[in-house]
């Protein structure tokens, strides 16, 4: 808004705040054709950020929206409420993950209201959680700089313009640079679950190309590898897409087994976030000893026979 124009019409609320923060009007970001989220209002009137400069996208499970922090530009992932979302907070990704005491697992056992507020704030701040932990753990994701009142705030990743990075569908290859940019997205997805993290919905859809590379997005259904049952299949469907996709552009990568050798090394204990890796797997199949395995039955019965004999022989005494 150009300085200098009239405050009417946009609001005693935030002609309120820019008088508090001693603004002009339009620093606070403020449009009359634009609505501000409601749950973007706490991070302005904390001083979180200073500005709402524009919507970046709209998901299936969340709002994004640059916004200016001094002088940096980052984004803000407004989380839409559950019933809003079309990905759901399916079993199988929540499976196993941790409540902060009893009465909040019972809550959402039961599906209480407290319970379904738990569990919205648990599928929020798990997002968050896998950040800061694939962060650490070396995985090119957006840096994450903090989570207040439901709202992520983080880096905005650019191109080599400055601009939003587009999402890595949007995004055309040559056969070498496609086999380069898998190559590194495998590396981030062993890096992840050396970690102990599946992303569980990976695919060309949640990878921006940045400046300096793919940067992996959307988290808040990344599951525990080591907690859910469901985990393997997930991660092979997460690598089957990098496949499909990058196979478009080289069809050689179509032939591929990462996956399999993957979750073969981290069965083993043996995956590390630089465990050289081949692309093929074999699967070796030994035959079953029956003999051992009836022999190993018949060893239970007849320990729980004696058990059961001597509880007999000690009651009757």
């Amino acid at each position: 808004m150009r300085k200098g124009r009239s405050p009417e019409g946009i609001g005693a609320r935030h002609a309120l705040l820019a008088c508090l923060l001693k603004m002009p009007f339009g620093a606070t970001g403020y449009h009359p054709a634009m609505k501000i989220p409601p749950r973007l209002m706490p991070l302005l009137e904390d001083g979180l950020i200073d500005s709402v400069v524009r919507q970046l996208m709209s998901g299936k499970e969340a709002m994004v929206f640059v916004v200016r922090c001094g002088e940096h530009t980052r984004c803000a992932k407004v989380y839409k409420e559950a019933q809003q979302r079309s990905f759901r907070q399916a079993v199988d990704y929540t499976e196993n993950r941790k409540t902060k005491n009893s009465r909040q697992a019972r809550a959402m056992a039961k599906g209480t209201r407290f319970g379904r507020e738990s569990q919205e704030a648990a599928w929020q701040s798990a997002e968050v959680d896998a950040l800061y932990r694939l962060a650490a753990a070396g995985v090119r994701v957006p840096e994450p700089i903090g989570f207040h009142e439901g709202v992520l705030l983080m880096e905005l990743v650019t191109d080599a313009d400055g601009d939003a990075a587009p999402r890595l569908n949007d995004v055309m290859f040559e056969a070498d640079a496609a086999r380069e940019h898998h190559a590194f997205l495998i590396r981030q997805v062993v890096r992840m679950l050396a970690a102990g993290v599946v992303h569980g919905d990976l695919s060309e859809y949640n990878i921006l190309m940045g400046a300096d590379g793919p940067v992996v997005i959307d988290l808040p259904q990344a599951v525990d590898a080591a907690g859910n049952n469901h985990a393997q299949s997930m991660l092979d469907r997460d690598v089957t897409n990098l496949k499909n996709f990058f196979g478009q552009f080289a069809p050689d990568l179509l032939e591929t087994q990462f996956s399999r050798e993957i979750w073969a090394l981290f069965e083993r204990g043996a995956l590390t976030a630089d465990a050289p890796l081949t692309g093929r797997f074999e699967q070796v199949d030994k035959p079953v000893d029956l003999d051992a395995v009836k022999r190993e039955i018949d060893d239970t019965l007849a320990e729980e026979a004696a058990r059961r004999l001597r509880m007999v022989q000690s009651r009757s005494q």
